[in-house]
Formats: structure tokens, sequence, C-alpha cells
């Protein structure tokens, strides 16, 4: 029996996948929001996982918030509310493992903004994002976007609430694969299977590159990025990817 009520896990060859079972759409409800904070850390700290794959159970990938859990204007019950629902973002950006979204169908509103999360979309050619904030007159997720939408299509997307499709997502550098729906976990996994034959202290810190200069300068930036490349030059699995190189073999990483 799983020990998850709202997700699956299965752990293979270094990638571990991750499946929102919450029927019928997935909607996040506290519950799933706090399963997928614990499963993230989890997995992020084990050595038995060097990639992760995030999909969802049937038909949607995450039809969005659970609006029955909305919260009540008690003092400081908004507050938590908020709280909870930005950690199961944020888990998914600080986690140093990478995370490839398998969007398998509809990813709306805070299922869109999960999706948006993750390291590397992959998406079905019937699967959708889409922002309905705006149609039940609620607001948010203006910067997630941003981060993948050019400026004019992140506000098309959400004054609208317009649906965009996997063709399109593909279309406009969004997604890095849209296939077809019988092909996506394979694509998604594939990937995945790539990144954890590389050194898993080199993807870490390519990871945490990524984080931590979004926001700065080139300048600040690739100063950071040359801090890491130092410290894994002293690291086991820089020597065995050396030594691999030299023997022309497979390295074998430990980490």
């Amino acid at each position: 029996m799983s020990a998850y009520e709202t997700l699956a896990l299965s752990v293979t060859d270094h990638v571990a996948t991750i499946t929102l079972n919450r029927p019928p759409v997935n909607a996040q409800n506290n519950r799933l929001r706090e399963e997928l904070v614990n499963v993230i850390d989890a997995l992020g700290d084990r050595s038995d996982v060097r990639a992760i794959v995030l999909t969802g159970e049937g038909k949607a990938f995450s039809a969005g918030a659970d609006l029955s859990e909305r919260p009540t204007q008690d003092p400081g019950h908004y507050t938590a509310h908020n709280r909870r629902v930005r950690a199961s973002f944020d888990c998914l950006l600080e986690c140093p493992k990478p995370i490839i979204a398998a969007v398998n169908g509809a990813a709306i509103g805070a299922g869109c903004v999960t999706a948006l999360c993750c390291d590397i979309l992959v998406v079905s050619e019937k699967a959708f994002l889409q922002m309905t904030e705006v149609t039940v007159g609620l607001a948010g997720g203006v910067a997630h976007l941003r981060r993948h939408f050019g400026e004019s299509d992140a506000r098309l997307m959400i004054y609208t609430a317009r649906r965009v499709y996997g063709p399109d997502l593909l279309r406009m550098n969004v997604a890095s694969a849209c296939v077809a729906p019988e092909a996506l976990l394979d694509t998604a996994q594939a990937i995945a299977a790539e990144i954890a034959r590389a050194s898993p202290s080199a993807v870490r810190a390519a990871k945490k590159s990524f984080q931590m200069t979004e926001g700065l300068s080139i300048y600040e930036g690739y100063r950071f990025e040359q801090g890491q490349t130092k410290a894994l030059s002293l690291s086991d699995d820089t020597a065995e990817a050396m030594a691999a190189f030299r023997e022309k073999r497979a390295p074998v990483f430990r980490s």
C-alpha cells in the first residue's frame, strides 16, 4: 500500500516518478500539498534518486486548487493558507534534483504553476496550461508565468484565462517536447534517465546555479558558477568522470 493518499511514487534506476493521484482531476487540497512537499524533500535527500518525473493520473495533470478548501476570513487563516501554497511550489524550485513535468492533460491555476516550477516541461499534444483566476475573482501566477512566457503571452493568459495547448507551448519555447499522449511518460523518463547518467554532484551544482543566478547580472552569475566549478574540481565525482574519460569507459558515480 502506498504511504501517500494523494500521490504515487516509484523509483527505478535512479529516476523517481511521482504521480498526482486525487481523482477525478488531481485538485490540490492541503493533504496533496503536504504530501508533495514531503515526497520532494525526501527525494532531494535520497542518494538513490538523481532525477524526478512529476505527472498526473487520469486525464488531468492538476485542475488547480480545491476550492472547497478556500480559506476563511478568520485572522491568520489566509496567511497560513498562502504559506502552504507557496511551500508546494517552492519545494519544486528548491529541490536539488532536476524535476521534469510530464504534463498529461489540463494544468490549470495552481496546476499550471506546479508544472512551471519544474525544471523541464514535456507536454502531451492534448495537454494545456491555463490560468483561470480572473474568472473566479482571484489573482496569482503572474511571477511564475513571466519566467516561461513572453510578456504579451503571459498577460494574454492571465487576462483572458485562455488555454494554451501542447503544440503552442512547444512553439513558444515553454515546453522542451510535445508528444503523443501514449509517448509522454516514456519521453519524460528517458530525459530523466539521461540526467541520471551524468555526475550527480555536477547536476546538483547546475541546478543550484539556475536557482541562484536567475536574478543576478551576467557578471555576478558567472562568478557564482565559477565558484561551483572550483568546488566540484575537488569532488570524487569529478575525479571519476576524468578517469573514465581518460580510460574511455562509462563513469561509475557513487554520490
